[in-house]
């Protein structure tokens, strides 16, 4: 196996500091006009210029690296610059699909908070329409296999040279869990869902043990594991809680043999720049999202409606080993969090579950799908990084 890059900051082990609380952040990052152009052309299966692609793509890489070094970010990414989503890049990497009308999961499709606000949530989705690259409709209809080794090894390299060029001591790609393909890609061949799931598994642990072996750290996308809840107003936390255990079961197989200390787990709410007061508490799924055989988990923490949850550190036992990496910037918001404010956020969980067990990240990715409008301009997102890591610096001080 690969080992990690030689590190700028002398980061030795993701999970633990002993002298200062890193940054780190979700991943998604705005891509440039000209990436946007070609992903949308892409995406339409339009005729496309695919040398021109490969190559904005490098520089769009290069230049978010930097950038991500610039303001302050110790463990970065390549902000998904190839991906038209965190969620759908995954289908020209998977074999066993087909081109198909029928409709994957969508969360806003009378879930809980389009039930509760309706008229909110109706004039949203107009005004995003046409905004963000929409890919062909997929359903399973064949045994699912992994086929995306050489668009896999090119996103690897353009990272890592980024990463090579800035002295970047650390950085981590983002894959997306097992539960959130099912969601997308309706199942048509498999006898149960059960089934579906664990040849996913099975499938992206390819992609998973290729990203480690490079030397990167890998980061799971799972928003499915809570908004699921928001999506099936049908369910109880119960049930919820059930559906969620065998998910996680798919994604430890999965993740099975790998370094638990080169993984780190998000899940999240999803991009809702609305009222989102029908969403799982985290006491009612935290013990699940612990099994996950990784060695941090990333959520939200920086926004009105789960920052209380920090408390429910107090009564959780964080395993030996392992990390949190909360959000103290948020990305449903363009208010630009003030480094006071995330210096607090961070000796509130230091204090918790220790200083050295802490790193400081985002509640989410800031541009999760590619659109030529962003929820949050990208000026704002830089200006938050700024703040990040000035507010860790402020905790750093104060716990060290």
């Amino acid at each position: 196996m690969m080992q990690p890059f030689s590190s700028r900051t002398q980061i030795n082990d993701m999970r633990h500091r002993t002298d200062r609380i890193l940054t780190t952040h979700v991943g998604s990052l705005a891509r440039p006009r000209n990436v946007l152009d070609l992903l949308f052309a892409k995406e339409r299966q339009e005729e496309y210029d695919a040398d021109l692609f490969e190559s904005s793509v490098s520089d769009a890489v290069s230049d978010i690296v930097r950038e991500q070094v610039g303001v302050g970010i110790d463990i970065v990414c390549d902000g998904e610059q190839s991906k038209s989503s965190f969620l759908t890049y995954i289908a020209e990497r998977l074999k066993g699909f087909s081109p198909s009308e029928k409709q994957g999961e969508d969360l806003w499709v009378e879930s809980r908070e389009t039930i509760a606000f309706p008229e909110f949530y109706d004039a949203h989705r107009k005004a995003r329409e046409g905004l963000v690259a929409k890919p062909v409709k997929l359903v399973c209809t064949g045994p699912v296999t992994y086929d995306g080794h050489t668009v896999l090894q090119r996103d690897i390299s353009n990272l890592k040279a980024a990463a090579h060029a800035n002295e970047v001591g650390e950085a981590f790609m983002t894959a997306v869990s097992p539960s959130d393909v099912e969601g997308q890609q309706p199942n048509e061949f498999y006898k149960s869902d059960e089934e579906y799931l664990f040849a996913i598994a099975e499938a992206m642990h390819e992609e998973y043990q290729a990203i480690v072996d490079a030397g990167l750290i890998l980061q799971i996308d799972d928003p499915r594991l809570l908004t699921y809840y928001i999506s099936r107003p049908e369910l109880s936390v119960t049930d919820c809680r059930q559906w969620a255990e065998l998910r996680v079961e798919a994604l430890n197989h999965a993740l099975k043999g790998l370094p638990e200390d080169r993984i780190r787990f998000h899940t999240c709410y999803g991009i809702n720049i609305g009222p989102r007061v029908h969403e799982m508490n985290l006491a009612d799924i935290v013990d699940i999202m612990l099994k996950v055989n990784a060695g941090a988990y990333l959520f939200e923490a920086g926004n009105p409606r789960h920052e209380h949850e920090w408390q429910v550190w107090e009564n959780v036992k964080v395993p030996e080993g392992k990390s949190l990496i909360p959000g103290v910037i948020s990305h449903s918001t363009p208010l630009v969090e003030h480094p006071e404010l995330i210096a607090q956020r961070l000796i509130r969980f230091s204090n918790v579950v220790g200083k050295e067990n802490i790193m400081a990240g985002s509640d989410c990715g800031f541009a999760s799908f590619a659109a030529t409008e962003q929820e949050i301009h990208p000026s704002i997102v830089w200006a938050k990084f700024q703040n990040l890591a000035e507010g860790a610096r402020l905790a750093s001080q104060k716990l060290w």
